[in-house]
Formats: C-alpha cells, structure tokens, sequence
C-alpha cells in the first residue's frame, strides 16, 4: 500500500462505528438493530485492518419482542469502553431503554443485558468513568419516533459500578439553540485537556456533519464547532464514531458515511489537536480518501470474514439471523454444508418477514455471490435460496412442486409489495440441486445466474437493491415451507463465496 490506507477501511455496512484502545490492541463494535447475534467485535492493531472476533450479545431483549424480524429496531449506536480491567458496552433500545453489558475479556463471557434507564426513545448512550474524582457519567440522546423529543443531548451521573444512574437526567446540549443544527445525536464522551469533550454528530446521516462541544464542567454550559463535513469532497454526511489515541499519542477518528444500499461504511480519519485546542479532523476538517498508515507496527492484511464452507453444518461468525434463533433451524452434521430446516410460516413468500433467514452485509465493491444449493425437502412448496434483502427483496433458489418436482425459481418483491413474483422463468431442476449467482455491480445492481446442470444461465433483469430505513441490504440464505402438519424437510447449502469482480 505504499505506506498509505484508502478508505472507507471497512466496506460494508458497520453502522455507527466506536473504537476503543486497550494496550495494542484495538476493538471496534458497531450497530446490528434486529439481527442475532448482536453487537459486533472487531479487532485490528494497526486501525485499518480488521477482523470479526465475535459478538458481545447472543440473543436480543426482551426475546419476546425479537422472535419475529423488526429490521430497524434493538440494538442503536453502542458505545465500547475499557474500564476497571473490564469491558463495557451501553446501547440504546430505542422502544426499551438504555442497556449494559461488561466482560473481563472481550471474547467474553458477557454479561446479560441490564437495563440502565427504562423509557422510550433513548439512544446513542455512553459512558465516561473520570479516574481523578472517581466519579461516573451518561450522556445520550433521543429519538423523536417514539419519546416526541430530538436535537438534544442529556446528562447523568451514573454509579460507578454502571448498574444505576444517580439523578433524573438534564439537557447539557440542546441543539434548537444553536443556529443551522439540527438531528444532534450519537455522543461519544471524552475527557482531554482538563475539558469534558462530546463529540456527536448532526445533519441527518446522508446530509450530516461532526461537531466537538466542549465545557469546564460535566454538566455545562458546551460551546461547539463543526470539526467535520463534506465540504468539496465525494464523502457524504461524513460523521458519527469514535476517537483513539494510539500509544505513541497519534489521534484518529472513525466515522460511517451513508451509502444506500450498502449501509453505513467506515471511514479512518486523521485528527491533531489545533493550537486553540479544538480537534482538527481529516485534511482541515474535510474527509480523507487517502492518508498515510497510522504510526503502527505492519499488520497483515485483514477483513472480516465472507466465505464459508459450514464445517459440520456450523456457520461462520460472520452470520446473524434476522431474529432470535430458534431451535431446529439449522443442523449439526458430520461434513461440510449448512444444512436449513424448512420452516414452516404463514409468511414463506416473504423473506423480509421470516426470523430464520441466516444473513450477512452487502460488500461497498463490485463483486460475485457463489452457492450450492440441494433441496431435500419433499413437501409441495418447500424452497429454499440466496436472497438480496431489503424494503424490496430478490431471491433465486429451488421449490418444491405439487407434483413433486424440483424447479429453480426466481422471484422479486417491490418495497410496497405485500406479495413476490416471478422474475424469471422458472425451469426444472432434475437433480434436486443448483448452483446460484448475485453480481453485484456499482450502484447495488444485482444480476442473477444460475446453474441446474447444463451451464450457468443469466434469469431475470437487473434487481436494484434497496435498504430497509436504516439497514443496508443484506444477503441471505432461507428455507421455509408453506404452513402445515409435521417436518417439512431440508435444504443443504455448501461452498458460500464471495469474489471481486
């Protein structure tokens, strides 16, 4: 790389990034809203190169509330901290409240979620344990759909322990004062220079821009300055994310930028602190595209993990569900494959409203989506496919029919359709399996191919993939079976790639 890293460092859709030191190492953990397991683990020790390490939470809570998909909702905006020899994660639910976990490492064991404040509409929470005085602190901010309120940010002491928050809360920034902002959230709390330091983003996530507030004191009064914008470059609403410090002192800040279909992707800027002592982010307050390393020892090549070969029917950490896991969905085996059971739903022509689809993020670069695909299942309307997920979905797979035949199937929905239809024309599938292709090209174009036996054939238009409000698209891999009596058979998935194109 010549010395230098291009961005974004991570390509895909990490959403709502926050970064954390800890010896040499760095840990990285970002948004996962309904998908199980949550709260990513990323490792890196040179801040470009990162690696899947695991998920701080196994399953969603309430779980009563995440036995269907609710796309949008759970886990918003985590804060990571290091703290008395433990881990911390806080996260806003924004229909349950703020929550907790802690761990002695950062493979765990985690905690269970406590509960920290109760209410609607609390987000972007994080922690600050000031190590001169002892004392503790929460700040967050607020999600007009469910408590009316928004543009501001509000202030606690919190026991040091994290279990309890010990008074009602006050605004500290209330962003209706300030001229121009607007959409004040995601606050990340610092201590630097014998200042308290916010820095939290506002402008909407396509539109947006990062702001720094500073006070003498927790509790106020801040005054703020936009430390990041797009200004003259391609990086769009370039903000929200954390601050680090290396340990020879370098600064650098990690931001998402809004792409569409491909989420919220991870951008590594450059930060110095001015000789006013505001922080300087990016060139001048501009994103960078390209920037020399960090000041770091060379670190292999790194990224998280995409291709799978399901050792013993088990999936890759780079998986979640699209709620819950139930049992039974997918099966233990002696040899490679994942092999889905074909659930029964009222909703099997809908993917977007099924818990047991197994998903991961739609790559930011131009690329090719492999799978072998063997349906086992008997019952007439068992399917299983790869799908591109969104508020619009498309999917290629094999179906069972009514006399009994296999057939590969290619299907779409628009976001404001309630029911799927044929994209392509269906054919016979006579071995019962089939080998699927998505590329997709600049822009979240998908093309789909397949191939039954006789070569790989092109089905169906150009598909356009979309996001879900906040949710980039996502490729997934389902079974299911019309509703009924009894088991309704498998499908075997095997050689899951992803290749550049």
């Amino acid at each position: 790389m010549n010395g230098t890293y291009q961005n974004p460092i991570l390509n895909a859709d990490w959403s709502d990034p926050d970064v954390v030191r800890v010896g040499d190492d760095f840990y990285l953990t970002a948004s996962s809203f309904g998908r199980a397991p949550g709260l990513p683990l990323l490792h890196s020790r040179d801040l470009v190169h990162w690696a899947l390490v695991g998920h701080a939470l196994e399953r969603l809570e309430p779980e009563a509330e995440f036995t269907t998909p609710r796309h949008d909702c759970g886990v918003w905006a985590p804060a990571i901290r290091h703290h008395d020899e433990r881990f911390w994660i806080f996260w806003g639910d924004p229909d349950q409240g703020i929550y907790q976990i802690n761990a002695p490492e950062i493979r765990g064991p985690w905690t269970r979620p406590h509960l920290l404040k109760p209410g609607k509409g609390l987000i972007d929470p994080c922690p600050l344990w000031d190590d001169e005085t002892g004392d503790a602190y929460l700040v967050h901010a607020w999600a007009r759909s469910r408590s009316g309120i928004k543009n501001r940010l509000t202030g606690h002491r919190m026991h040091p322990d994290g279990t309890s928050l010990l008074d009602e809360g006050k605004v500290i920034v209330d962003g209706d004062r300030i001229p121009g902002w607007f959409t004040l959230e995601g606050p990340k709390l610092y201590q630097h220079d014998g200042w308290f330091w916010i820095l939290a983003p506002a402008g909407g996530v396509d539109t947006g821009w990062q702001g720094a507030f500073r006070s003498r004191g927790f509790f106020g009064p801040y005054e703020e300055r936009i430390v990041l914008e797009q200004k003259d470059t391609e990086v769009n609403g370039p903000h929200q994310g954390g601050w680090v410090r290396t340990a020879a002192g370098e600064d650098w800040f990690l931001h998402f930028q809004q792409r569409g279909a491909y989420g919220r992707v991870v951008h590594l800027q450059p930060m110095r602190w001015g000789t006013d002592g505001w922080p300087v982010i990016g060139a001048d307050g501009a994103p960078v595209a390209v920037h020399r390393l960090p000041d770091l020892p060379p670190q292999p090549p790194a990224a998280p993990a995409t291709d799978d070969d399901f050792p013993g029917g088990r999936y890759g950490r780079q998986w979640q569900w699209t709620a819950n896991p139930g049992d039974g969905w997918a099966t233990h085996h002696s040899g490679d494959g994942l092999r889905l059971a074909c659930v029964r739903s009222a909703d099997a022509h809908d993917p977007r409203k099924l818990p047991h689809v197994l998903t991961q993020r739609l790559p930011g670069l131009p690329c090719a989506v492999d799978v072998e695909l063997s349906l086992d299942g008997t019952e007439p309307g068992a399917r299983a496919g790869l799908a591109v997920l969104g508020d619009a979905f498309g999917w290629i797979g094999l179906e069972r029919g009514a006399d009994g035949t296999v057939r590969l199937v290619h299907r779409f929905a628009e976001a404001v359709a309630e029911q799927e239809r044929d994209a392509g024309v269906p054919c016979l599938a006579p071995e019962g399996r089939a080998r699927l292709r998505i590329e997709v090209a600049a822009g979240a174009r998908c093309r789909f191919s397949y191939d039954v036996g006789d070569g790989l054939r092109p089905s169906g238009p150009v598909f356009a993939a979309t996001p879900w409000r906040w949710v980039g698209a996502l490729l997934g891999l389902f079974a299911v079976a019309p509703e009924g009596s009894g088991h309704a058979g498998s499908a075997t998935f095997t050689e899951f790639r992803i290749s550049p194109l």
